[in-house]
């Protein structure tokens, strides 16, 4: 992914949709593909898997959006690519299956395009921090055979990115726990020893200052020694993760697994996608300020 033109796919049996909404998100990136439907998708896809993006329709004829959405999931070329499904049907159980499927983000029509923007531009900066973790530090994964206890103290995104880039090299596939990884370092960072509640996160990404906020309260008299402690620990049964902050805690529950009620949210979803796709277990102890993660080898 180019981090100023990443690739995006729109996918709709309606050329007048794909029309508004190949407009609607050039802001965004100049580099939009459209397909008529899950089929055609398929091709596209699967002759050129560099999308970093995929926006489709629910209902279309021949391959509809949750069935392009499974076989996607099941292709490694594509597991981690988020998807944000379109749909006037906004049933619960609809978006359930939709979730257990995989869907990143929803979006119900008619589309407001301040929300459609604000949704995209989230996935796309999710794709692009796990890719780039991904892909730093290679220069790791001769020695990661060698690591038994390794533990490292941080406070800014910027370490919490550095960290997350060099322990996903530790790991047998490190795309695959990338998202996850990122996802539970810079949640100790915000939600933890920063105290940004769920509702302060929604307004500040829609407001375009969440990295200001953080870089604003890193500086606060009563934030700035809180640091965050990350372990990572290998044994013949496979790789543990501890992430632990100085933070209040937080009920960790709800946030577990993709709710219905959140799938239109822009946030949020972090921990849920970690233990769907980058973890085998995922378990909080304590006030919630402690985090277990591990991968099975």
């Amino acid at each position: 992914m180019s981090e100023s033109a990443p690739r995006i796919l729109l996918v709709d049996d309606t050329p007048m949709n794909l029309a508004a909404l190949s407009s609607a998100l050039r802001p965004e990136s100049d580099m939009i593909q459209t397909a008529e439907d899950g089929e055609a998708a398929w091709a596209v896809l699967d002759a050129d898997p560099t999308f970093d993006l995929v926006l489709l329709d629910l209902m279309m004829p021949r391959l509809d959006g949750l069935g392009l959405m499974r076989r996607m999931k099941e292709d490694p070329r594509f597991r981690q690519v988020p998807v944000i499904l379109q749909t006037a049907d906004a049933a619960p159980e609809r978006i359930a299956e939709g979730i257990r499927a995989g869907a990143f983000y929803y979006l119900t029509k008619p589309l407001n395009l301040q929300v459609l923007r604000s949704v995209v531009r989230a996935a796309l900066e999710s794709r692009q921090e796990a890719l780039r973790t991904a892909r730093e530090v290679d220069q790791v994964a001769h020695a990661a055979g060698l690591l038994k206890r390794a533990e490292f103290h941080y406070r800014t995104h910027e370490e919490a990115r550095a960290l997350a880039a060099l322990l996903v090299r530790v790991y047998p596939d490190p795309e695959r726990v990338a998202v996850g990884v990122w996802e539970l370092l810079v949640n100790a960072v915000e939600h933890g020893n920063l105290e940004i509640t769920y509702a302060e996160k929604t307004r500040y990404m829609q407001e375009r200052r969440m990295l200001a906020e953080v870089a604003e309260r890193l500086q606060r008299p009563e934030f700035q020694d809180r640091t965050a402690v990350a372990v990572l620990e290998q044994d013949a049964e496979g790789l543990t993760l501890t992430v632990e902050d100085e933070g209040p805690g937080f009920d960790w529950r709800p946030f577990l697994e993709l709710a219905p009620a959140r799938a239109f949210h822009t946030h949020g979803r972090g921990i849920a996608m970690a233990k769907a796709l980058s973890f085998d277990e995922i378990a909080y102890e304590g006030r919630g300020n402690r985090v277990i993660a591990r991968v099975r080898t």
